[in-house]
């Protein structure tokens, strides 16, 4: 039986690069070795999301960056998580059996009570929706960076508890903790996020692509001037999309002055408008069609339905439904 991999997220805006490197590459690339399951999280995006249009919106943009990126569906399926109610349905009979004081120590809960915000039911009991979502699906490996850790490590105890009360039903999930990615430097050079609204969008225009990073923040010494490429933010992010040659080769037009920065962000336009073209075109073609995009969500439901379905009738039986 080969290997399941599950992959969620919720709908949000556009990608940028920090997401690209360190979520979307890793997992498709885990997908190519594995039965990948990926699914547009539309019922978390409830605890916050208050407009329906941009929530109907935001689900197909996610499947269409996810598509555009690579997503093989002759080998993977995506679906929206509204599309498979089974998931739900889980999710009650596991708050069934899942302790309060296992919510209250949810990072979200905690960090959401830390900031003072108001905190819903759905906010609260989100890391067993989250559960149902791995178990449904008897998924075995889960890729998540060491923040999101907990949430697959709820989902095993809840695995486990249940097995422990009804006999041996669930599959117990392992997380995959992602190796950690280098920094993506931002255009300010902190950690790239849109908390620091510092972020390069993955699907931006050539032009829009261009200016951005001509706007990364670089020090005051001219271009004859020798430069250490090791501290520059504009070569901390070729480094991310270029081979060993042209790192080497552009480290020395640093090292060797005669380089402006505005040569150097140009070298970066280059290497990054390479690799992010083929993708942009079909992001733009998927916008453009989003009927198609809609179709590839709906054929993913039928087969993610038909495998959760075999799961939640185990677990009705299990417990005596």
């Amino acid at each position: 039986m080969s290997t399941r991999v599950l992959t969620g997220i919720k709908p949000t805006g556009m990608p940028h690069i920090g997401n690209l490197l360190g979520m979307y590459r890793p997992a498709l690339a885990l997908a190519e070795r594995s039965e990948g399951y990926f699914f547009v999280a539309s019922y978390h995006a409830l605890t916050t999301m208050r407009d329906p249009a941009r929530l109907r919106a935001s689900t197909i943009d996610v499947a269409a960056n996810w598509l555009a990126l690579g997503l093989d569906t002759d080998r993977s399926i995506i679906w929206a998580q509204h599309d498979v109610p089974e998931v739900t349905e889980l999710g009650w009979i596991l708050s069934c059996i899942t302790s309060k004081s296992m919510m209250d120590k949810a990072h979200a809960f905690k960090d959401a009570v830390g900031k003072g915000r108001e905190i819903n039911v759905g906010l609260y009991t989100y890391p067993i929706l989250m559960a149902a979502d791995i178990l449904a699906f008897d998924t075995h490996v889960v890729p998540v960076g060491k923040d999101q850790k907990q949430h697959v490590e709820m989902a095993r105890d809840m695995a486990k508890r249940f097995n422990h009360l009804f006999g041996e039903t669930l599959v117990v999930p392992q997380p995959k903790i992602q190796a950690e990615v280098a920094t993506v430097p931002g255009l300010d050079g902190q950690k790239m996020s849109k908390s620091y609204d510092n972020t390069i969008e993955i699907f931006l225009p050539p032009k829009k692509l261009r200016k951005k990073i001509m706007g990364i923040v670089t020090d005051s010494k001219g271009v004859d001037e020798a430069k250490d490429p090791e501290t520059c933010n504009v070569f901390g992010l070729y480094k991310l999309f270029a081979d060993a040659d042209q790192q080497a080769e552009l480290a020395a037009r640093y090292r060797a002055g005669g380089l402006g920065y505005g040569h150097a962000k140009q070298a970066l336009f280059d290497v990054m408008n390479a690799q992010l073209e083929l993708p942009r075109e079909r992001y733009n073609y998927l916008q453009a069609h989003p009927d198609e995009v809609s179709d590839v969500l709906a054929e993913g439901a039928i087969k993610a339905r038909a495998t959760a379905r075999a799961t939640l009738d185990r677990v009705r039986s299990s417990v005596g439904l």
